[in-house]
Parts: C-alpha cells; sequence; structure tokens
C-alpha cells in the first residue's frame, strides 16, 4: 500500500499468511482480486439496488452499484491525493486496489429483498444474535469465504477495518425495549412489525474475536473512543466514529445511492418532473448549480432549468449532467480531522463540505420517498419479507429433511445454531429465495431437476 504513516501491524492477515516473495502484488491487490472472485461478491448480481424493477438492461443490481462505488472511492483517493499532497492525511491514504476492495465489499452482506429481507431475518434470529447486513459482511469476509482454512476470505487488517461501518456489537447497541415481533391483533396475517424489528447498526457478537483482533493495533484511548456510542430513546444506540478508509466508501455510496441511483429512478419513469421540481427546487441545489454557471457560462442565465430538462430528456443528456454531479461531489469532498485520535486511520476522514452534502441528502431523501416507500416497492418488499421468514422457518423446522446437505451438515456440527441457517438464507439471490420458496410452498408439485 502506498500509505507511509500506517503501522505495518495493518497488513496483517489473521492465519498469517503471506505471497511468495515472486508475487508482485501489494496487499490491496491481494484484497481486492478475493473480493471480487469470492462467491458473495457474484451473488450481488442478483439482488437488485431497487427491489425488482422487472427486466431490464438499465437498472443496476448490488453487483453493478458496487462497481459503481468502488469507481468513486478511487477517483475521491486520486481527487485528493491530487488536491491535498501536504495534508497530513494524504500519507494515509489508501491505494487504489485497497479502497477498491473495501467498496466491492460494502454490499456483500445484504440479504435478499433488500431491507425487508433484512427486517425478517432480524426477527428470526430474534433470540440468536439478531441479523443485521453490514455484520454479516463482515462475517462473511472474516468466516464463511472459502479462501483459508477458517477465516473467510482472510483480508488485510486495514481492509476489514475499511468495512467495519458500525464498530460496535449488536448486544450493545440494541435497544431493549425495540424488540422484533410480529404486529398484534390480526387472525389471518402474521405480519412482522417492521419499526420494532428493524436491527440495529453494528457488528455481530459472533464477529467480537473478530473485531478485537482487527482494533488490536490501536492505543487503549483509541480504541475506547473508536468503538462509543450514542443511546436514544425509543430506538437502537448508534455509533460515532469510522475509519479514513470507511469514509471514503460511506462517501462513495452516497454518491452512488443518490446520483445514480437518481438516474436509475428517471430512465424507468419511476419519478416525474414534476414531483422533481417540487421536491428539489433551484434553492437546495445551488451550490451545483452556481458550480455549472462558473463552469459553463456559454450554456445560459438559467442552469436549474438546463438541469432538470437534461435529467427528464434524452439518455444523452442525462448521462452527461449525471456525470457532471458526480463530478461535483468528487471536487467536494475533503479531509475532516478528529484531533482525539493519534492513529491516522482514525484521526482523518473524508467527507463533502456542507453545500455538496446538503444537496446530495435532498437527492437521497427524494428518492428515498418517491421510489423505496412508494407502496409499489414496499408491497414487493413485504411480500419479499414474509418468504424470507417462511423459507427460515420451513428450515428451522425439519432441517434433516429440507435442508442441503452441506448446510445441514455444518448446521449439526455447530450444534443446531440458527446462524447456519441465516447465512444459508442470507446469501440467497432474490431468485433464489422466490424459487426456493416456491418449491416448498407453492402448488405446483416441482422436480428434482428445477435449478434453484
Amino acid at each position: 500500500m502506498s500509505s507511509t504513516i500506517v503501522n505495518a501491524d495493518w497488513l496483517a492477515r489473521r492465519d498469517g499468511w503471506r505471497p511468495g516473495s515472486e508475487d508482485a502484488r501489494d496487499a490491496g491487490d491481494i484484497d481486492y482480486g478475493r473480493v471480487i472472485h469470492s462467491a458473495s461478491f457474484r451473488r450481488l448480481q442478483g439482488k437488485t439496488q431497487i427491489l425488482h424493477l422487472g427486466d431490464s438492461d438499465f437498472y443496476r443490481t448490488r453487483l453493478t452499484h458496487s462497481l459503481e462505488v468502488a469507481q468513486i472511492a478511487a477517483g475521491l483517493v486520486r481527487q485528493l491525493s491530487k488536491a491535498k499532497p501536504e495534508h497530513p492525511a494524504a500519507k494515509a491514504l489508501p491505494d487504489r486496489s485497497l479502497i477498491q476492495a473495501v467498496a466491492c465489499a460494502h454490499d456483500l452482506g445484504h440479504p435478499p429483498f433488500g431491507h425487508g429481507g433484512e427486517v425478517a431475518l432480524n426477527y428470526c434470529m430474534r433470540d440468536s444474535g439478531g441479523f443485521e447486513g453490514n455484520g454479516q459482511t463482515l462475517r462473511l469476509l472474516s468466516r464463511l469465504e472459502t479462501f483459508s482454512q477458517s477465516d473467510g476470505a482472510n483480508l488485510s487488517r486495514r481492509a476489514l477495518l475499511g468495512v467495519l461501518k458500525y464498530p460496535v456489537a449488536y448486544s450493545v447497541v440494541r435497544n431493549p425495549e425495540c424488540v422484533p415481533r410480529l404486529h398484534a391483533g390480526y387472525s389471518r396475517l402474521d405480519s412482522i412489525d417492521v419499526r420494532a424489528s428493524a436491527p440495529p447498526k453494528c457488528y455481530l457478537d459472533s464477529e467480537s474475536e473478530v473485531v478485537d483482533w482487527v482494533l488490536s493495533p490501536l492505543s487503549h484511548e483509541d480504541r475506547a473512543a473508536f468503538t462509543e456510542w450514542q443511546a436514544r430513546n425509543g430506538r437502537h444506540g448508534r455509533s460515532l466514529h469510522q475509519s479514513l478508509d470507511c469514509s471514503i466508501m460511506d462517501v462513495a455510496d452516497d454518491i452512488a445511492y443518490g446520483v445514480h441511483d437518481l438516474e436509475d429512478a428517471i430512465a424507468l419513469r419511476l419519478v416525474t418532473e414534476e414531483r422533481f421540481r417540487e421536491k428539489i427546487g433551484p434553492n437546495v441545489c445551488r451550490p451545483f448549480l452556481d458550480a455549472l454557471q462558473r463552469r459553463y457560462p456559454e450554456e445560459g442565465a438559467d442552469p436549474y432549468q438546463n438541469m432538470v430538462e437534461a435529467l427528464f430528456g434524452d439518455a444523452r443528456r442525462r448521462k452527461r449532467y449525471i456525470s457532471r454531479l458526480v463530478h461535483y461531489f468528487l471536487m467536494a469532498a475533503d479531509f475532516h480531522e478528529r484531533p482525539s485520535f493519534s492513529a491516522p486511520l482514525l484521526r482523518y476522514r473524508v467527507g463533502l463540505d456542507n453545500g455538496a452534502r446538503q444537496c446530495l441528502d435532498v437527492f437521497k431523501d427524494f428518492i428515498m420517498d418517491e421510489v423505496i416507500r412508494s407502496p409499489s416497492v414496499q408491497q414487493l418488499e413485504f411480500k419479499g419479507q414474509g418468504m424470507v421468514v417462511s423459507v427460515f422457518e420451513a428450515f428451522q423446522s425439519e432441517p434433516d429433511r429440507l435442508l442441503p446437505t452441506d448446510v445441514g451438515r455444518r448446521l449439526e456440527e455447530q450444534g443446531g445454531d440458527l446462524r447456519v441457517i441465516c447465512d444459508f438464507v442470507a446469501g440467497m439471490t432474490d431468485e433464489h429465495l422466490l424459487k426456493t420458496y416456491e418449491r416448498l410452498f407453492a402448488p405446483r408439485m416441482g422436480s428434482i431437476f428445477d435449478r434453484l
């Protein structure tokens, strides 16, 4: 890695593996290769970014989203290296392969059917340690992938720190008042109370040993501060800190979500120009419009009108403005310092200036309100949520009969730990879960030759 002020302990791997002397790759190259060659990464092609939009060559899956996050994250590193070469944080920046590894891995743990699947699995695991998608990402990388005997993908310590988005354990930030449960008062419908069953943002307690290892190079003071969290009334607690690499990935993820998901929503006609003008007026994205005015004065005096016409016009103009938005956010990134930390990977983070942050948040909220929370998407998420619970509980009820042989063997070896079933269901693509549900519950008889 290119960093010159980061302790070499961050290059270590849990099983002590080292490349041969003839291997020209550095630690980031190895991490990146293991992520993109992992089964978990390939499965992202079967998990849609916006739930079940249908057959289209255009809309993004979690795989294409992750690749875009990786490209933007690499761009952020390159831009900051060029614009702030004398800043002390510049020497701690990750190299291209390392940040792409972190970015490509950030969504690996997300289950089928989006947030609905996450809530469903947390409900199923309510008495067995819970479930959370980011926590599952760490579990996949450190336990379940097959690049090592027992350490998963066996990534470098720094890469695992980068994907540790919430450095607090499930049992620590879980609010005991928020108990996963079904809605009461229905005679025919078992419906999950989503508000009560949504998990905290965390790592799973099953990976506490891994997190201890990841954080071991830190001083006692840095570790105590890094794992601080904030209690909230009526809600789960929340973590307060993340590492430099994680902050770069997080900003890149926000840009990809706020800009590229907007592109999908417009192209697929999930949002209208009228609603866009109503919710995103010229004032809320003024810094971007001013930047356009300065850079392209020949395009006229009304950059807002030009932007809206381009976004809702032909595909070529839309793509040009999507690129301009991404470029604007890249240029708005800067280092933020937390002087209370001594370790460079914790002391420095990357964030957007206030104007760009406000603008991006407006785009993200627009997609959330107009698309993700729309009845058409929520109905599918509700249905997917029910299918996840049904499949999980079917496997739980008769594992010897219903689980694939290798999963059943692993369940037996681990003393019936429901985490084994959870890992199996969480790893399914949307289509795999749907076909498994139909095979178990649909009236059609099915065949042993059906491909799952």
